[in-house]
C-alpha cells in the first residue's frame, strides 16, 4: 500500500495540472473574443479620443491595484493597440515584482504554517491567518503600483477574463507566480529542516467539503479585490487593508477544513517541496471558480452614477495620483520661491 501511494499522488497532481491548463485553453479564446467584439460605430474623432484614453489607462492604471479603477478595456482594445503596448519595456520589472511578492507571500504563509504544525506554542493557528493577511497587505502596498500585486494565478486569470488585464501577459505572470512559490517552498524546506511538511494545504475531510470552502473563500477575496481595485467610488488607498483583511478573516475558519489556500501557486510550491499531492486538484479548481464567480458577481452589481458635469475631470483615488499631485505642488512651490528670490 505504501509503495503505490506516491504513484497515486503523482497521478493526482498530473491530472490537476492538466485540468488547469485545459481550463486556460478553454478560457483564452473566450477572453480574446470578448475583448475583440465589435460595437456601435464611432465617429473618427471619438475613435481617436478613445484610443488615446485607452493608451493612457493601459500604461498608468491597468496594472496598479490602486489605480486600475474604471479601466475596463474597450471592445476594440486589441485591434487598436500595437505589439509594444502588450510587451512594454517595463514588463520584465512587473514579472520580477510578481516573483518577489509571491516568493515572500509563500515564504511567510507556509513558513508560519510549517512551524505551527510542528509546535502550536510557537505560532498558533490564528497567528498563521494573521501572518497571511499581513503579508498580502504589505505586498500590495509595496508592489501594487508596479505589477498590481496579483501573487495568484487565479486572480490574474479573473482580471484577464473580465478585461482588466491583457491576456497576452497572463503566461508571464503565471510563470512568475509559480516560480516565486516553488523557490520559496524549497528555501523553507532547507531552512526549516528537519520539518518535512512545508505548509501544505490538504483536505481534512471529504474532498467536496474542501472544494466548496475554497470556492467560497476565494470568491470573497476576489469580490473585495475587484471592488477596491477597479471601482472609482471605492477608497483605493485602503485596497491593501481590505484585501489583506479578507484573506485573514476567511483563512481563520477555512484553515481547519481545506487549509485556506485560495491560491494555486501557494499550494503547488509546498506540495512539490513536501512531495505531498493529496487533493491537489481542489486547490486549482476551487480558486479558479471562486475568482471567476467573485469577479462576475461584482461586475454584475456594479453601476456607474451619471456625472453631474460631463466636463468635470474624473476623480481617481490612488497612491500614484496623490504622489503625482504632491510632486506637482512641490515643483510649483520651488518655482515660486525661485521667482521671489
Amino acid at each position: 500500500m505504501t509503495a503505490t501511494m506516491p504513484l497515486d499522488q503523482c497521478k493526482q497532481s498530473k491530472r490537476a495540472v492538466s485540468f488547469f491548463f485545459l481550463l486556460l485553453l478553454l478560457l483564452f479564446p473566450v477572453g480574446t473574443h470578448v475583448c475583440s467584439r465589435t460595437h456601435v460605430a464611432r465617429s473618427p474623432e471619438m475613435s481617436t479620443n478613445s484610443r488615446s484614453n485607452s493608451r493612457a489607462n493601459f500604461n498608468n492604471e491597468i496594472h496598479d491595484i490602486s489605480t486600475v479603477q474604471n479601466s475596463t478595456m474597450p471592445p476594440m482594445y486589441y485591434s487598436d493597440r500595437s505589439l509594444a503596448d502588450f510587451f512594454p519595456p517595463h514588463l520584465l520589472k512587473k514579472v520580477v515584482s510578481e516573483v518577489v511578492s509571491t516568493f515572500l507571500l509563500v515564504f511567510v504563509t507556509c513558513g508560519a504554517a510549517a512551524i505551527s504544525a510542528s509546535d502550536l506554542n510557537r505560532i498558533s493557528q490564528l497567528g498563521q491567518s494573521v501572518a497571511g493577511g499581513l503579508i498580502v497587505t504589505v505586498m500590495i502596498y509595496a508592489v501594487g503600483h508596479i505589477s498590481g500585486a496579483h501573487m495568484n494565478p487565479a486572480v490574474t486569470l479573473a482580471f484577464a477574463v473580465f478585461r482588466h488585464f491583457p491576456w497576452i501577459q497572463v503566461p508571464f505572470y503565471w510563470a512568475a507566480q509559480f516560480t516565486g512559490a516553488i523557490c520559496a517552498s524549497f528555501v523553507l524546506k532547507a531552512v526549516l529542516h528537519p520539518i518535512t511538511v512545508i505548509g501544505t494545504t490538504t483536505p481534512t475531510g471529504p474532498h467536496w467539503h474542501a472544494l466548496v470552502i475554497e470556492v467560497i473563500v476565494t470568491f470573497n477575496m476576489m469580490f473585495v479585490t475587484l471592488a477596491v481595485a477597479t471601482d472609482t467610488r471605492a477608497v483605493g488607498e485602503l485596497a491593501g487593508l481590505a484585501v489583506g483583511s479578507a484573506v485573514c478573516i476567511t483563512s481563520i475558519f477555512a484553515g481547519a477544513v481545506s487549509g485556506g489556500s485560495m491560491n494555486p501557486a501557494r499550494t503547488l510550491g509546498p506540495a512539490l517541496a513536501s512531495n505531498l499531492y493529496t487533493g491537489l486538484w481542489i486547490y486549482f479548481l476551487g480558486p479558479v471558480l471562486g475568482t471567476l464567480s467573485g469577479a462576475w458577481t461584482y461586475t454584475y452589481i456594479r453601476f456607474e452614477e451619471a456625472p453631474s458635469n460631463k466636463d468635470a475631470p474624473q476623480k481617481l483615488s490612488s497612491f500614484k495620483l496623490r504622489r503625482l499631485q504632491s510632486q506637482s505642488v512641490a515643483a510649483d512651490d520651488d518655482e515660486l520661491d525661485h521667482i521671489q528670490v
